[in-house]
């Protein structure tokens, strides 16, 4: 079976992604364009220094080739990559500087028409981009090619990158948190509505739910199971009603029935058809009646008014005389029945409840161990708690099973449906236990046996 992430583990990773996405996105596009504004801030550099030059060579227009040289010499030492300037003829021929620096830097050939373009290239393992452009100079066409250096646009872009992937982990991180922290401040009156529900159950559906201030969705949700809880209770209490009632109405004619049957069977000359028919009314009628007490019994529970008295009881004794009591049943199937118990263990309880528990459980592992079998009772306390097992080599219980022993007319079929019984008992024994804040559980293997363990919280100082 597949488990699902929690809602709040859920939302914090659809906030996460999205910001991850977002972010992803954002750092893309700020990468283009920053890319893009480098690569048109280089173009513009280039542009105004080929602009410079053109301004010198007018400047020196009237001057000696010497001169020339001293001006443009100046010109490249106070411009960065001054000496990366070259112009060429029409023919291609270079008329200025006569030996460029440096000498083997890979000039781009000429484009076949007039215009301005940039071409990037590589020198030294280091990228770079050249202006080409075509000028009037002197009456004559001549191409001006200025070159600039790549690396800080490059180095800068670097920086960019790195940066931003060191941003990712962190702004993850701070996104899921806050995600987090958001989804459980908006879930928290959800996990509230949940315990509230947790705690109500059969004996206290007049319970209701803690509405918020009116308007919001969880309002609606708060209201409408306190509808349905409102629903609820009076389904149950009709149910109870009914059980109730029809429980009690069938009691006196079960008692007329039994008191025919057995004052017809003291008649000697009673022919042996009729006997045997009495006497199989008057036993369905005894089981009849069994039946009906435990219904009563679970009707009283479910209406909250058992109305139990608790004293204080020393489960030793209780369990010493419930195990008198069936060890005739035992040895009728020939089972072995050991117990081991120390006087102590005292908890606050009702003492005929406690016997029913305990008779419950034993009865229910001499039905379903075969004979030659073993049943152990123990009775074991610790500070705080005092805990009663009983053990059987019975025919065990399917572990698919086992969830639903303590249901209401549940029976493990087919193998244990071979057995009398109502279905009652372990649900009576499950009451029994959860009015003496006591835990019941079992532990079972098939035809290997089972074990009911019973623990009570100790009576104080215990």
């Amino acid at each position: 079976m597949t488990t699902r992430l929690s809602i709040s583990v859920r939302l914090t990773l659809w906030f996460s992604a999205i910001f991850l996405a977002g972010f992803v996105a954002f750092g893309l596009t700020m990468d283009l364009d920053l890319a893009r504004s480098l690569d048109h801030g280089r173009n513009r550099t280039l542009s105004r220094r080929a602009e410079r030059a053109l301004e010198q060579i007018e400047a020196s227009r009237n001057e000696t080739s010497r001169e020339r040289e001293i001006r443009f010499a100046d010109f490249s030492q106070g411009t960065p990559e001054g000496n990366l300037i070259h112009f060429l003829d029409a023919d291609g021929r270079t008329w200025y500087p006569r030996e460029p620096a440096p000498r083997d830097f890979p000039w781009p050939p000429l484009p076949g028409r007039r215009g301005e373009r940039f071409v990037d290239v590589s020198f030294a393992g280091h990228p770079y981009r050249v202006l080409q452009r075509a000028v009037v100079e002197d009456g004559r066409m001549t191409w001006i090619l200025v070159g600039g250096q790549l690396d800080d646009n490059r180095l800068l872009l670097s920086r960019f990158h790195t940066g931003l992937l060191a941003a990712i982990p962190l702004l993850l991180v701070a996104s899921a948190l806050s995600g987090y922290f958001l989804s459980r401040r908006a879930l928290q009156p959800v996990d509230r509505i949940t315990s509230a529900l947790r705690s109500i159950n059969i004996g206290n559906l007049s319970r209701r739910l803690p509405v918020n201030p009116p308007g919001d969705e969880l309002q609606r949700l708060a209201g409408t199971c306190n509808d349905m809880l409102a629903r609820l209770e009076d389904a149950v209490a009709r149910i109870e009603r009914f059980t109730a009632d029809a429980s009690h109405e069938l009691r006196s004619p079960l008692s007329l029935i039994r008191g025919v049957s057995e004052y017809a069977l003291r008649n000697p000359d009673l022919p042996p058809d009729a006997r045997e028919a009495f006497e199989e009314v008057l036993a369905e009628s005894v089981e009849a009646a069994g039946l009906l007490e435990d219904m009563l019994t679970l009707a009283r529970a479910d209406a909250g008014s058992a109305g139990l008295a608790m004293e204080s009881i020393d489960l030793c004794e209780v369990l010493l005389d419930v195990c008198q009591s069936i060890r005739p049943l035992a040895d009728a199937k020939s089972l072995a029945l050991e117990v081991h118990a120390k006087p102590g263990g005292r908890v606050d309880g009702h003492r005929a409840s406690l016997r029913r528990l305990l008779w419950t459980l034993l009865d229910n592992a001499v039905k379903y161990t075969p004979a030659g079998g073993r049943i152990e009772a123990l009775l074991s306390t610790s500070p705080g708690e005092a805990r009663i097992t009983v053990a059987d080599t019975g025919i065990g219980i399917p572990a698919a099973l086992q969830p639903r022993i303590f249901e209401r007319f549940f029976r493990a079929d087919p193998s244990r449906g071979q057995v009398e019984g109502s279905g009652l008992g372990l649900a009576i024994a499950r009451w029994i236990a959860d009015i003496h804040h006591a835990t019941l559980r079992v532990h079972s293997t098939e035809q290997v046996g089972s074990e009911f363990i019973v623990a009570f919280p100790a009576r104080p100082g215990q």
